[in-house]
């Protein structure tokens, strides 16, 4: 089925990109990506295949800790190009290993539609096909805001696992960005100093942030408030 918005004529999704939109059948039925999102941010993760090792970790972790996205009003969809089926066995499986018990839906994409919409087909290694000969997903990550523009975008390589943590932290880091026109930097987690943004003039700054520290004159740092 087509996008809702056109893609790039390269086939590539940029930061900035309007998400497109998708119908499919996921392991907990069939979704609108748009209806599914409402006017939440989504974090949406790509897997090559069901049943396989890192994969298996990656969806327990993110299951486990579901309820920190909740609180950032975030919802999670991953993607596996299997069958619904599969995936409903798969799960079984991630829930004994990792202790998790998975609800967020997982797409069914055997035919790698969704996938190459969202540019997340191994170009790199052609032969990394499935038995059909069909060619494998990449693992990829997308922060996507309410708007459905794109935010973040993470490619990994088949033998590294994702980190739950630095997906939190990013979206952590773009809300209070968005929040408070602010930037944030090296390692920053909630609490740390933030940078104020430099299209922010220091009469804006004095009446924003009276507190803040010019460390260089396009570094001037400061605290947020502390959120109830």
């Amino acid at each position: 089925m087509a996008s809702s918005f056109p893609v790039p004529k390269d086939g590539r999704l940029r930061l900035g990109s309007i998400a497109p939109n998708f119908q499919a059948d996921t392991s907990v039925g069939p979704i609108d990506l748009y209806q599914y999102m409402g006017d939440s941010w989504l974090v949406f993760f790509s897997h090559p295949d069901d049943f396989t090792p890192v994969c298996t970790t990656e969806l327990g972790a993110f299951s486990k800790i579901e309820d920190e996205f909740t609180k950032r009003h975030a919802k999670l969809v991953g993607l596996s190009a299997n069958t619904v089926e599969l995936h409903q066995a798969w799960i079984k499986d991630i829930d004994e290993i990792t202790g998790s018990k998975l609800t967020f839906p997982i797409i069914a994409d055997p035919q790698r539609r969704i996938a190459t919409l969202y540019d997340q087909i191994d170009y790199q290694d052609a032969t990394n096909v499935d038995d059909k000969g069909v060619q494998m997903t990449i693992r990829s990550v997308y922060i996507i805001d309410p708007s459905k523009t794109i935010r973040l975008i993470i490619s990994y390589p088949a033998s590294c696992g994702r980190n739950t943590a630095e997906v939190l932290r990013v979206l952590d880091s773009l809300q209070t960005s968005d929040k408070y026109k602010v930037t944030t930097p090296i390692n920053w987690i909630p609490g740390d100093d933030v940078i104020i943004h430099p299209t922010i003039t220091d009469s804006q700054a004095n009446e924003m942030f009276p507190k803040y520290r010019v460390i260089k004159p396009y570094l001037r740092l400061t605290q947020l408030p502390l959120e109830k």
